[in-house]
């Protein structure tokens, strides 16, 4: 049980709050209210084993790095508690837990794994290379409500589009602001993020901006689809969400930027999805 438990943690498994609702959204907007339960189940299984596969991935390139970083000193890999060849053989296993759901959805779906999985697959590399490194991370979380929206409708639209614009622009920004702390770390590894190329207090500036985007870009995909109140509810808790979790942090304070601050965004795409679903009863 301890190690079952250590390897949840390595791939942050409660972080599926993040990508899941938002593949329910897309696939409930998609067929204009609840999928039959087996394509549920099916979007459910390749969505948890894409970004479990994902998030262990990104921790073993990543190794080296976070046994330098003062706040990952408790990660599983980092402790030892979590080996190497472990962690491949759950890439695998999600990987094929991934392959195998897809094979259940709609033909259109495995045509387009291979596009949808490239964004988490080279986002490891990203902050070596430039600092819209967030960007990649925002398109590859944006997959989840594309590969919701084509399990149902099994085509690719403008209103789906929209909803993959807004919903990566909400985890690019998110993840700015987090990264945001890493500034000095980042600039003394070589590493790339939005903080070192314009400051921190650039980044919440951008993030800020991108989150007003996002916004508007939910709202639009209400009124494509000309949906009824209670999604715009959602939108508006979703709006009061990331003003809160702005005005709790600043570049001269990141004391909040906690575990608990990193989960109430969860809140965004949680809100997403139950107003979503009570827009169509």
């Amino acid at each position: 049980m301890s190690k079952l438990a250590a390897h949840a943690k390595n791939i942050a498994l409660h972080h599926s709050v993040f990508a899941l609702p938002f593949a329910y959204t897309g696939a409930f907007l998609a067929g204009g209210g609840p999928p039959d339960w087996q394509t549920l189940l099916w979007i459910t299984v390749a969505m948890v084993g894409a970004r479990s596969a994902a998030l262990a991935l990104d921790n073993l390139i990543d190794l080296k790095y976070d046994r330098q970083h003062p706040r990952f000193t408790d990660r599983p890999m980092v402790t030892g508690a979590v080996r190497r060849w472990e962690v491949i053989v759950m890439i695998v296993l999600n990987l094929a837990a991934l392959f195998y759901a897809v094979l259940q959805l709609k033909p259109v779906c495995l045509e387009l794994l291979p596009l949808a999985a490239l964004p988490f697959l080279i986002y490891p590399y990203m902050k070596r290379i430039t600092f819209a490194c967030h960007g990649v991370l925002g398109l590859a979380i944006a997959m989840a409500p594309a590969g919701g929206w084509v399990a149902v409708r099994g085509t690719i639209d403008a209103p789906m589009l929209v909803l993959c614009l807004a919903v990566g622009i909400w985890i690019g920004a998110f993840d700015a602001v987090y990264g945001a702390q890493d500034e000095a770390f980042d600039r003394a590894h070589g590493l790339h993020s939005l903080a070192t190329q314009f400051t921190a207090g650039g980044a919440l500036r951008i993030a800020r901006w991108c989150h007003v985007l996002c916004i508007l870009c939910f709202v639009v995909v209400g009124m494509m689809l000309r949906l009824h109140w209670p999604y715009f509810v959602g939108v508006a808790m979703a709006a009061v969400t990331l003003v809160y979790q702005h005005h709790i942090v600043s570049a001269s304070d990141f004391h909040r930027l906690t575990q608990v601050y990193f989960m109430r965004n969860g809140i965004v795409s949680i809100a997403m999805f139950l107003f979503t679903w009570m827009s169509f009863l």
